[in-house]
């Protein structure tokens, strides 16, 4: 996860690399969001047309009350679902920025808020409030809150509600994409309806791989979505084996699978986060847009 240990590695790396204080640390995911916001300072990693598309911040009933999340879609036409599950900083300006861009591309994109029973979202504005001590005195708690059983109740909840919408193709398949803690929970979210999740995409995901009975590598038998997992360096670095583990476990189930080690620190691929990585994150975005055209 976006632990004490992670932000003080990527501090250590940022600062080797970039040569940055700790006041210019706090602004880099500034310069991230823009480039996200205005396209043409993307590597053109995408080269599709962009659909016109809308939003709506909507309400979902769950076994364990009413989740929040924001949901973008193309103005014309049902189009194939995608969950969104946000980093540890939750729902925020970021995450609707990157569900609109993932919604002009042709799917009807939920951006969830999986904080919901602690608090609506945003709850952070950015990346850079998780890092301070009052942003994680606020979190920690919210985090201690959701376990692996819960998450899967959730994804089971969303996935009803994609398939109610007017503007979801329910003949195609759902895809799902997570970032860091999110990782973990777009395996859960194929495991919670391998009957509708067809795709399942891991960017820099935290803790894919563990000893307990819920790691999610030991889920892969029990679903049925192809899968897309983008390891950070400094991840892979921590735990140089994981990378097998999960391609062992998926040629294992028979998945189709793409894993990854990518030359980026973990939180790449977050618009706000301050080791967003421009070019590693449009490789990432193409790879995703590729798994999802394939098999939704």
């Amino acid at each position: 996860m976006c632990d004490e240990y992670s932000e003080a590695e990527n501090a250590r790396w940022l600062t080797a690399r970039q040569g940055i204080d700790r006041r210019q640390f706090g602004l880099a995911g500034a310069s991230a969001a823009a480039l996200a916001l205005f396209p043409g300072c993307a590597s053109g990693a995408d080269k599709r047309a962009e659909l016109e598309t809308a939003s709506r911040t909507v309400k979902i009933p769950t076994p364990h009350g009413t989740a929040d999340a924001f949901f973008a879609y193309p103005v014309q036409g049902k189009r194939p679902a995608v969950i969104m599950w946000p980093d540890i900083a939750g729902l925020r300006e970021a995450y609707e920025v990157m569900g609109r861009r993932l919604a002009a591309a042709g799917y009807a994109v939920l951006v969830v808020n999986q904080y919901y029973r602690s608090a609506p979202a945003p709850i952070l504005k950015d990346f850079a409030e998780w890092r301070s001590e009052a942003g994680q005195a606020r979190l920690k708690p919210m985090i201690a809150a959701i376990d692996p059983a819960a998450t899967v109740s959730d994804a089971g909840a969303f996935v009803d509600w994609l398939d109610r919408q007017a503007e979801v193709d329910t003949g195609h398949k759902i895809g799902s994409c997570g970032y860091c803690m999110g990782g973990p929970f777009t395996i859960r979210t194929a495991l919670a309806r391998p009957d509708r999740v067809g795709a399942a995409a891991s960017f820099h995901g935290a803790n894919m791989v563990n000893d307990t009975p819920d790691s999610p590598h030991k889920q892969f038998a029990k679903i049925k979505a192809a899968l897309l997992i983008a390891i950070a360096q400094n991840d892979d670095e921590r735990q140089p084996d994981a990378k097998n583990v999960l391609k062992a476990s998926a040629q294992a189930a028979g998945l189709p699978a793409e894993i990854e080690v990518y030359p980026a620190q973990h939180g790449w691929c977050t618009i706000d986060s301050p080791v967003y990585d421009p070019v590693q994150a449009e490789k990432a975005w193409a790879r995703m847009l590729a798994t999802y055209e394939a098999n939704l």
